[in-house]
């Protein structure tokens, strides 16, 4: 039987495997979608407790009654639509948890200022932070699901070349993003052989014969490690 509610707003790209994932670990979950096609989906994959509203009527957010769920998770495809539904929710339920997923900086701070309690990050995660992120086992969970069982992804290790563009830059001052990766840390040449993550707080400068961890998409990883090796200008 299950004991712990989750209303999650979303079932795209990266609701469908939280969704699965909080289901198998026993949670009862709820899914709301403002897409039919999303919609049919989680219907088709076993999830009758799913309803098709416009997420951006307050009268139909109303109605969901979301002070009876442990947790609100916010996952929408739809970034703008996903900052708007979290400022509508936490306009109409001042107590409720409001846990949002983003997939870059500036929607992050988006979604911090339209009233998440928490906001996961997944450029900003690295793999010392997967298990311990929030004390809040649900979190815990949904981060868990998404990295572990998402068809595609991969840890991949990337030798610095000599004249890369990144040779001389700082990490803190790279933007991963647009290349579809995150970096998890570096093995730094002149620090020794140990594994340093990134967000042990430690600003480093990337060097040649540096090698670099990220995670990301198999083929997106692909493309990065050639990109690495394009020369400065």
């Amino acid at each position: 039987m299950f004991s712990k509610k989750i209303l999650l707003f979303g079932y795209g790209k990266h609701g469908k495997f939280i969704a699965k994932g909080l289901h198998e670990d026993g949670l009862s979950v709820k899914v709301i979608e403002s897409s039919l096609d999303f919609y049919t989906a989680a219907k088709e994959d076993g999830f009758e407790d799913a309803l098709h509203i416009d997420v951006t009527e307050d009268e139909e957010l109303r109605a969901l009654n979301p002070d009876k769920y442990e947790q609100i998770v916010c996952v929408m495809d739809d970034a703008h639509l996903n900052v708007f539904l979290t400022l509508s929710l936490r306009s109409l339920y001042t107590e409720c948890y409001i846990l949002a997923l983003s997939d870059s900086i500036h929607t992050t701070k988006k979604l911090q200022m339209a009233g998440a309690n928490k906001v996961i990050d997944l450029y900003e995660v690295s793999a010392n932070k997967i298990h311990n992120i929030l004390n809040r086992p649900v979190a815990t969970k949904i981060l868990e699901k998404f990295v572990t069982e998402k068809d595609g992804i991969s840890f991949q290790e990337m030798l610095i070349p000599e004249d890369s563009f990144l040779i001389g830059r700082m990490t803190d001052e790279i933007d991963f993003s647009p290349f579809g990766v995150l970096l998890l840390g570096m093995i730094d040449k002149e620090l020794g052989h140990a594994f340093i993550f990134i967000t042990a707080g430690i600003n480093h400068k990337i060097d040649t014969g540096d090698t670099i961890v990220c995670i990301g998409d198999k083929e997106k990883l692909k493309a990065f490690e050639k990109e690495i090796k394009k020369r400065r200008v």
